[in-house]
């Protein structure tokens, strides 16, 4: 990606936010990443508000994992078969960044015209990344407990500061 000087942001020691395509439901997906080659995030259960489940779907090979805040595998994720979770981490995905940014961060066929970006996969099963997952998500939760401070701090050095791009 190229941002509007011409230099590309792998360059840059600040890297552009990204605003969301579209709003989604916070409730049902609460983080989803694109990260270390996945397409990573944490859906909530619909049927038990207090499981979690840790889903990920990795680049290129299209590696499928979904375990509970438990560690206990998702029993609809089977056969290398999306299970409900794997679809509504895609659809936040989308919603977050874009079918073309997804699809590319997958190494994923762009659906045709009405399909969802699953029909682009080739899926298979991949190892179990619930604690990476789930940890990241906690990393990110830990900033929304800090006070408000205008001092720079040490572990958000990573963190967007660049306008806003789409």
């Amino acid at each position: 990606m190229v941002t509007e000087d011409g230099v590309a942001y792998e360059r840059r020691s600040a890297v552009p936010v990204i605003i969301p395509v579209r709003p989604r439901k916070l409730a049902e997906v609460p983080f989803v990443e694109l990260a270390e080659g996945r397409l990573q995030g944490v859906v909530s259960s619909r049927s038990d508000p207090r499981r979690l489940y840790a889903s990920s779907i990795t680049a290129r090979r299209h590696g499928l994992s979904c375990h509970t805040n438990n560690n206990r595998p998702c029993g609809s994720l089977g056969g290398g078969q999306p299970c409900k979770h794997i679809g509504a981490l895609i659809d936040a995905a989308v919603a977050r960044y874009g079918l073309a940014r997804v699809a590319h961060h997958l190494e994923a066929d762009l659906p045709e015209d009405g399909a969802d970006l699953g029909s682009g996969l080739r899926p298979g099963t991949a190892p179990d990344r619930a604690a990476e997952v789930f940890s990241s998500f906690l990393r990110h939760l830990a900033h929304l407990d800090l006070p408000p401070s205008t001092e720079p701090l040490p572990e958000l050095q990573w963190f967007p500061a660049a306008a806003a791009v789409r």
